[in-house]
């Protein structure tokens, strides 16, 4: 596997609080990285650094470097709105727009002015069957996206990043809201779609992280304790303070 993204030395503050502190790490082209670690150590932070999202939040400075393909998402030429279409989110809980389940998957392209109906419907279909969603909604295309049960919410979601044509999928805790069933269709999504897209994921879930990742980074207190491939991270974890936590003797 290449590296789609390169993180070196990265620090970020909120103000005067220091929430990453000098973390490296690599994300994988066509693999799943996961982000594992307790509440509160810099996991979600991190994973908004790949698309900038904390950009939005007063007070916080970044150093180091973010590489998208070997150019730094910091720089100063850097475009933010270009990088955010290269690099998708989707958050932890689903956040369909109050509009209906065709309109919610073409939004992105009908922002960026495309008007074309014929290319429209054609997107919607190719991104909902690309999110495992199309034979649950294609006869309620034009009902509302709220009324979706919350696993089909997430993976429309899902469908609404991959209509814009993303090349990383940012994923934070996007199974927390959902039952074991809804979990599992998503982890099975997750798996289809590292083929043809990079994914990073933040998961308090460990067991999660050991079925669907290939690389796992655990972090504590804004540091990246450990991060190498998933298996033996979990099973032969090269530092104690990993180990106390995948054995549950901390946190």
């Amino acid at each position: 596997m290449t590296n789609k993204i390169d993180i070196r030395d990265l620090d970020l503050f909120y103000g005067k609080f220091h929430a990453l502190k000098d973390v490296s790490m690599a994300v994988r082209q066509n693999g799943i990285t996961a982000l594992i670690g307790p509440s509160g150590c810099g996991k979600s932070t991190l994973l908004r650094c790949l698309n900038r999202m904390n950009d939005l939040i007063p007070g916080c400075r970044v150093s180091g470097s973010v590489a998208l393909d070997g150019r730094n998402i910091y720089a100063p030429d850097a475009e933010v709105a270009s990088l955010r279409k290269r690099v998708g989110m989707v958050f932890q809980r689903p956040n369909p727009f109050p509009l209906s389940v065709r309109d919610n998957v073409v939004y992105g392209l009908k922002v960026a002015g495309s008007h074309d109906r014929r290319q429209l419907a054609e997107t919607a279909e190719r991104s909902l069957r690309g999110a495992w969603l199309w034979d649950q909604v294609k006869d309620k295309l034009d009902a509302p996206a709220l009324g979706l049960p919350l696993d089909q919410q997430q993976r429309l979601c899902v469908a609404r990043l991959l209509a814009v044509q993303p090349e990383v999928i940012l994923m934070d805790e996007p199974c927390s809201a959902l039952d074991p069933i809804a979990t599992m269709k998503i982890e099975e999504l997750m798996l289809e779609l590292k083929r043809d897209y990079t994914i990073a994921i933040v998961t308090h879930n460990m067991q999660q992280a050991a079925r669907v990742s290939d690389f796992s980074g655990y972090m504590l207190l804004g540091e990246m304790v450990e991060f190498g491939e998933t298996n033996q991270v979990f099973t032969r974890p090269a530092d104690k303070r990993t180990e106390d936590y995948i054995t549950g003797r901390y946190g």
